[in-house]
């Protein structure tokens, strides 16, 4: 069965941050999550680039503040949201 990708964003962000994935929407970003440091943050762009299998610029990289701005890296990459 094939998880969806907002599910798999999640999920990912719960791992590397070590958060329960309940408290995870749009708007979780480093503001909200105290282990969303500068470390993690590369974490988390490391794992969405395998999982995806794709690349992120540094400039995206620099305006990733949160779930929601994730995503639409992704969905501008051609990754598809439910």
């Amino acid at each position: 069965m094939r998880m969806n990708n907002r599910k798999t964003v999640y999920n990912i962000l719960s791992d590397v941050l070590d958060i329960d994935i309940s408290l995870i929407d749009e708007n979780t970003g480093p503001d909200n999550v105290e282990s969303w440091d500068s470390f993690n943050a590369l974490m988390l762009i490391s794992e969405f680039e395998e999982k995806f299998k794709l690349s992120f610029t540094m400039k995206e990289v620099e305006h990733v503040n949160s779930v929601k701005d994730i995503i639409q890296v992704l969905k501008n990459k051609g990754v598809e949201f439910s």
